[in-house]
């Protein structure tokens, strides 16, 4: 994030104030052209499984974004919708609500999930599975 060369929604989101430019805010997370990012947990039928407590991120997961690129750690793979269920449940929730007090001084929950099974639109999503875990 701390590159000239791209313009950060995440930089120049955390300017603005909550209160007075919140619609404007929403308008920003809603649509990038790129949106880059990983997910939770994936299947071996192959669906994509994340979570949020406020669900910025899923709109442009689902359609909003122009193009997706999704980087996902090979610890992600599970067997099953049920397993990428708990591990959600399990691992990732209790981790973010650790972290994210210490980060942000607020906690998380979870709130909302989105499961990815196809792109309507071909061509829109990119995902790069990586040997090693990644991310949480």
């Amino acid at each position: 994030m701390e590159s000239d060369g791209h313009d950060f929604l995440r930089k120049r989101i955390f300017k603005m104030d909550r209160q007075t430019q919140a619609r404007e805010i929403r308008k920003l997370e809603a649509a990038p052209d790129v949106m880059l990012g990983s997910v939770h947990a994936v299947t071996e039928a192959g669906q994509f499984v994340t979570a949020s407590a406020s669900g910025s991120q899923l709109g442009p997961y689902a359609s909003g974004a122009g193009q997706l690129i999704l980087v996902v750690g090979s610890q992600k793979l599970v067997p099953d919708l049920d397993a990428a269920l708990r591990r959600i449940s399990n691992h990732v929730q209790p981790y973010e609500d650790d972290r994210l007090p210490k980060q942000t001084g607020v906690g998380t929950q979870l709130a909302r999930i989105l499961i990815l099974e196809r792109d309507f639109s071909p061509g829109r999503t990119t995902i790069v599975l990586v040997r090693e875990p990644v991310g949480v």
